[in-house]
């Protein structure tokens, strides 16, 4: 089980980003939150599987269609188990 703290940067505000990455992370078995930032980045930490994060972080490389994502920064993190479920946080 593997634990990513993302930060997505472009035009990912004001485009369903979050539900989105909240549909495809439930699809593949992932387990943690995705929220707006001020700075108009999404930030989202996500607990799951290691064989599922290449199809997680290519979709999130691309985004629902009206997103233009510039730039991912991820940070890898200790797992922790701690979440039930994928969440919106605002």
């Amino acid at each position: 089980m593997i634990r990513k703290h993302l930060l997505i940067e472009g035009k990912v505000q004001g485009v369903f980003f979050r539900a989105h990455i909240q549909q495809v992370a439930r699809s593949l078995g992932f387990r943690g939150w995705a929220k707006n930032r001020s700075d108009g980045r999404v930030e989202a930490v996500l607990e799951g599987e290691a064989k599922n994060w290449p199809e997680m972080f290519a979709w999130c490389g691309q985004g629902p269609p009206a997103a233009a994502v510039r730039q991912i920064e991820v940070t890898d993190e200790p797992y922790r188990g701690e979440y039930r479920d994928f969440a919106i946080r605002y």
